[in-house]
């Protein structure tokens, strides 16, 4: 049981645990104070000195999030020597910050934005705004450093989540900045495309690679057939957009925006995800079978693909040749789809709307093509989609719950569970286990593998043999996990990698949260999709049987090859560096 203290907060009287900031310890009485390089779910580091507090008997102003509490501990929140001290601040940064909020992509969303008119701050000091080239090189993510509030987010989300220290603090004081090595463009560095740093930055200096304009020329011209795909973790996140929930269920009204939009057709990724476990399961079997090679590791995640293919190239023999579901659905728009409605893929625009920015480095992998053109032609994060609709000026609160379209709407309970980490694991072995044995299994909920804990394992009764499965989800948990394996300190016959932290539900492209639980939140949405479902089974799914009848004759088929599956490069810099030499 954790010890408690008492504290005085602006007069008042609270008892707090005795292992929190007060930051925290404000937070849990209601009393707000103003953060900027503050983030619930990063380690403090007290860096911008907006959350200054006055603690009696100290003689300076105290950082909130890094100042412990004490027992008798007397604090002001709100006396003018603290206003003022966060006015200056404030100041300082606006200083060095171009004012161009009317164009910028976090208009309206911008935490600094918000803190300068909550306090009123005005320019009292000289601009003088640095001049750093906007970094254009990732499909994935925009940096524009101009921006940069210094709060180094970034720097910790892609040291402390993902394990990956693109980003280090370079020069001194008022030249300091989050850079890459060498300042070298992000994509020729070992960036994954995850996004993490675009999600916890507080301004406009690292975004998605915004596409929201290309598709509104493209909705508004018409001149192509209009296809809009919605992957598992946006319909547990969308809301949180417009004021609802964290963790608030929308998927009927985001069927509903998409149409009024204008999109001809609006169909589920679910139904590809239904469609990679049968492939991604049927190619378990066959490794079962074959007696390798293991683990067998999932590849529906674009970020660990990269991950892969850049620093654990050892690996991409073990990974599925499955794509990942959003491609699966795009290939089979512009191919079966394509078919049925009797047009040219060419003449088809395929969009998808993920959670994820590393989708939109995927779309431009030259293995995805079909028929000649891109399988699909453009990826908007959740983010976006919540800003086009806005623009478009779509109330979403309000709009009717409408059903997606067939025949690629239709999916399962094992399918919504792709967005979270665990989910493809347990989907997988529903159909791999009846698949396999033909016969039904005993629970159909593996809950070993479900929940955030970063690393989780699980063996698995395979009718007597004993499967050793693993999940690991978050940059810095996967290369653990990948360090372990490599060593041969740990042995697996599956394995589910997810990139992102909680797996899609916390994709760099989901809606930016300061709630510490909105990981558990979306989660919980998740599994509750799964247990309202009909269908909880992959395999159960009759559309996806009716689409194997019709075109794809059987997992793993010719046909299936050609449109649903994938190969891998080694892109380590060791291997580039000998390309080089030829």
């Amino acid at each position: 049981m954790v010890a408690s203290v008492r504290i005085e907060i602006n007069g008042k009287s609270y008892e707090v645990p005795a292992d929190v900031t007060v930051l925290e310890a404000c937070n849990r009485a209601g009393v707000y104070v103003p953060t900027l390089c503050n983030h619930p779910r990063l380690e403090p580091t007290g860096a911008c000195r907006v959350c200054v507090i006055e603690v009696e008997g100290a003689r300076n102003l105290q950082p909130a999030c890094v100042t412990k509490v004490q027992d008798g501990m007397k604090i002001k929140t709100n006396t003018s020597r603290v206003t003022n001290a966060v006015k200056f601040n404030l100041a300082l940064l606006l200083s060095r910050h171009p004012k161009d909020c009317m164009t910028c992509d976090v208009n309206g969303r911008c935490e600094f934005q918000d803190l300068i008119y909550l306090y009123d701050v005005q320019d009292i000091f000289p601009s003088e705004v640095r001049a750093v080239p906007k970094d254009l090189s990732s499909p994935a993510v925009v940096r524009d450093l101009e921006k940069c509030v210094v709060c180094g987010r970034c720097v910790r989300a892609c040291s402390e989540l993902q394990g990956m220290d693109i980003y280090s603090m370079v020069d001194r004081g008022y030249e300091t900045l989050p850079q890459t090595a060498f300042e070298m463009p992000l994509y020729e560095t070992d960036c994954i495309g995850c996004g993490q740093c675009s999600a916890f930055c507080p301004v406009g200096a690292i975004t998605e690679n915004v596409n929201i304009r290309r598709v509104l020329e493209e909705l508004e011209k018409h001149d192509k057939v209009l296809v809009v795909q919605t992957a598992p973790a946006t319909r547990v996140a969308l809301g949180e957009e417009f004021g609802m929930e964290v963790g608030s269920i929308s998927t009927g009204k985001m069927v509903a925006a998409l149409r009024r939009l204008g999109f001809d057709y609006v169909f589920d990724t679910n139904f590809a995800a239904d469609l990679t476990i049968m492939e991604e399961g049927s190619e378990f079997l066959e490794r079962l079978k074959k007696g390798g090679p293991f683990p067998m590791f999932t590849s529906c995640c674009p970020a660990w693909i990269n991950l892969a293919e850049k620093l654990y190239p050892q690996f991409l023999k073990n990974l599925s040749s499955a794509k990942s579901p959003h491609q699966m659905l795009g290939a089979v728009i512009k191919s079966y789809f394509a078919k049925k409605i009797n047009v040219p893929p060419e003449k088809i625009f395929v969009v998808s709307i993920m959670p994820c920015t590393a989708k939109k480095d995927d779309i431009t992998r030259p293995q995805h093509m079909v028929n000649g053109v891109p399988a699909v032609d453009v990826v908007l994060t959740t983010r976006e989609l919540g800003r086009l609709i806005k623009m478009r000026k779509i109330p979403y609160a309000s709009l009717p719950e409408e059903n997606y379209d067939d025949p690629l709407g239709e999916s399962t309970g094992a399918a919504a569970i792709f967005g979270a980490t665990g989910g493809v694991m347990e989907a997988a072995l529903r159909t791999a286990y009846e698949l396999g044995l033909g016969k039904p299994l005993p629970r159909i909920e593996f809950t070993n593998v479900r929940g955030l804990e970063g690393i989780k394992e699980a063996t698995i009764d395979f009718d007597g043999k004993q499967l050793k499965v693993a999940v690991a989800h978050g940059g810095a948990n996967v290369r653990r996990l990948l360090d372990k394996i490599t060593r041969g300190e740990v042995y697996y016959d599956f394995v589910e990698i997810m990139a992102c932290p909680g797996g899609c539900i916390g994709g760099g492209g989901q809606p930016k949260s300061l709630d510490k639980d909105v990981l558990i939140k979306r989660m919980e949405a998740i599994y509750t999709i799964d247990e309202r479902s009909v269908l909880r089974k992959s395999h159960e799914n009759p559309s996806i049987k009716k689409l194997y009848e019709e075109f794809l004759e059987h997992p793993l088929s010719h046909v299936s090859h050609e449109l649903l599956h994938t190969t891998y490069v080694d892109r380590s810099r060791k291997k580039v560096s000998q390309a080089a030499q030829i």
